[in-house]
This record gives structure tokens, sequence and C-alpha cells, in this order.
């Protein structure tokens, strides 16, 4: 760490703490050169997960779509609000977790779906509906029965 007043570029840490709840560390420094103390922080540097979506364009993940899209799945069903929000904050964690800066949107509505298909069938079917594009009974059908099967 560069000093602030000398511009040497080493000092000792001489004490660190934890700040806004753990999202932070503030440590003091001394320089080794020209012994004057200075504060830095150290924060986790997000990196964006970009997402891929069918027509092509990106854009920036955002979980509270994924948010409203579970809990539309699971509207009027006996799901608590908080396995929702826990399903949701799954993904984004397995998302971030990923060695992949860029995923589409497919892959999303697959974790989403497999979470659902966990936590409550009917929501898991309403989500895949939409997610899946049903035309018609028949493909709606084949969904349930593959359900059923399993």
């Amino acid at each position: 760490m560069k000093c602030p007043f000398c511009g040497f570029e080493e000092s000792k840490v001489i004490d660190s703490r934890p700040t806004d709840e753990g999202e932070r560390i503030r440590r003091r420094r001394e320089c080794l050169k020209c012994e004057k103390r200075f504060t830095t922080y150290e924060i986790i540097e997000s990196v964006p997960i970009i997402v891929i979506k069918k027509d092509k364009s990106r854009e920036q993940f955002d979980k509270q779509k994924l948010l409203n899209g579970l809990l539309k799945a699971c509207e009027k069903r006996p799901v608590a609000l908080k396995t929702i929000e826990d399903a949701a904050n799954e993904i984004e964690l397995q998302l971030q977790n990923s060695l992949d800066r860029e995923v589409s949107s497919d892959k999303i509505g697959e974790l989403a779906m497999e979470k659902l298909k966990d936590i409550d069938e009917v929501a898991y079917v309403r989500f895949a509906s939409v997610y899946r594009q049903f035309k018609d009974i028949t493909t709606f059908l084949e969904e349930v029965t593959k359900l059923l099967d399993k």
C-alpha cells in the first residue's frame, strides 16, 4: 500500500477491524519510511453477472427479477416467502460461484425450475408453462407426466 504522505510503497498493519457488519475491513497502517499513520479499507470486489437473453441482448443479472418470477409461480400456494427468497439467493450464489461471468437466461430458468420442483409442484408447472412457452395442452400434459413419473 502506497503511503499518501511520502509515496513509499511499504507499510505495516498496526490494527485491523471489521466495519459495516463485516462487509469491509478497516486497517490502520504505518509507513515504513516516514512512520506516519494512515487508514485503508478493504472490500470485496463484486464482478457483475451478465445475462444473455434469448434475443442475444445482454443485461446485468437482477436477483429481483428472478425473485418476482418465483413469487408469481408460488402465488396462492402454501410456500413461505423465506423459502422463495432462499431459493433466489441459492441460485444467485450458484451463478456467482461458477467461473462464467456470462450466463444464458435459459440456464437461470433451468436453475429456477430445479428449485421449484423441490419446493412446490404446482409452482413448478406454472413456472415451466411460462418459461417453456407451452403451445398447447399436449405439451403441458407431457411436463406433468414427467413430474408424476419422478
